[in-house]
């Protein structure tokens, strides 16, 4: 019998949820997404500091204020990873636009805009890539803007079904409502134990999937963010998954039968609920604590590792200035 992760791959697009270049080649995956957790781990990597030393050189010739120049280059350094991603799979590379952006939709659409042009720059078709935006509403706002101009976005830290209306709404590409950090908010609330399929993350998901099956919406659904494979299972079927290298191997290597959960032939046809405005999404957002502070939390915790990088930008270029 064929491995888990290949009964997998035969009704689910299997993304790898990493920047780690090796894997990627190891494990085949059909996409790839980063964000700048997984992009701080991967400057730290020997194996990579060629792209490190090609955006520091782009930097060191750019004019400017300091802050701009190094904010500048981590765009470019993602987008020379995403390059290289790009060059290894045969779909589509997400790419994030900067988390303290998630409430500017000017700066977000431009900075958008900016990643798409270096890409092509690099031979990338804007066809390859997904800009990677957080389900903010003024994120939202940026993607319906960035869809109409043919850039395809990735609606990511999202943990609600009124943001998943809001981005069908706009038109987005593709979400990726995660499941793990939905389950660590109920756990440390109390909640549990809890199965695959009584998992909280799984449920969202599985909630989301029928919604947009039962409304003919096109927006691809890709979950993210998994604690363990029991998660992964309950999902099987679904548009996409991104999964982390480890949990890769572990599917790799599971063996015995993984059914279908998640098809469209199972939902029904249902009326579309009423279109949301900025005033009825932030109140329905707000109505779910687990969402709202996980968002929140979500944009913290990458804005950290944004500035982690950029320090560590920051100090390479004073030591090349320095030498």
């Amino acid at each position: 019998m064929p491995s888990k992760l290949d009964q997998l791959r035969a009704m689910t697009v299997v993304v790898a949820d990493t920047g780690d270049l090796d894997a990627v080649r190891r494990l085949k995956p059909q996409d790839c997404t980063t964000n700048p957790t997984l992009l701080l781990k991967a400057v730290e990597i020997p194996a990579y500091g060629h792209l490190l030393e090609e955006a520091l050189a782009w930097g060191r010739k750019q004019g400017g204020a300091r802050e701009a120049v190094v904010a500048a280059i981590c765009d470019r350094l993602a987008v020379a990873f995403g390059a290289e991603l790009a060059g290894i799979v045969p779909g589509r590379v997400s790419t994030e636009v900067d988390a303290d952006l998630s409430f500017d939709t000017d700066a977000t659409v431009k900075t958008a805009r900016s990643i798409i042009k270096d890409y092509e720059e690099r031979g990338v078709s804007r066809e390859k890539v997904l800009i990677k935006i957080a389900s903010t509403w003024e994120g939202i706002r940026a993607a319906e803007i960035l869809q109409k101009e043919g850039i395809d976005c990735n609606l990511t830290l999202l943990f609600s079904q009124v943001q998943a209306q809001a981005c069908a709404e706009a038109g987005v590409f593709l979400i990726s409502p995660f499941v793990g950090r939905i389950l660590d908010w109920h756990v440390k609330a109390g909640g549990g134990p809890y199965t695959g399929e009584t998992d909280p993350g799984v449920v969202s998901v599985r909630n989301i999937y029928a919604s947009y099956k039962a409304q003919g919406i096109k927006t691809v659904v890709m979950g993210a963010s998994f604690r363990n494979i029991g998660e992964i299972e309950a999902l099987a079927g679904c548009d996409r998954l991104t999964i982390s290298p480890a949990l890769l191997d572990e599917l790799a290597n599971a063996q015995g039968e993984l059914p279908r959960r998640l098809s469209p032939d199972d939902v029904e046809t249902i009326q579309p609920p009423a279109r949301l405005d900025e005033k009825s999404f932030r109140f329905a957002l707000n109505e779910v604590a687990m969402a709202t502070e996980k968002l929140a939390e979500g944009i913290r915790s990458f804005v950290k590792d944004l500035r982690s990088l950029r320090t560590l930008v920051a100090r390479r270029l004073e030591e090349a200035k320095a030498a």
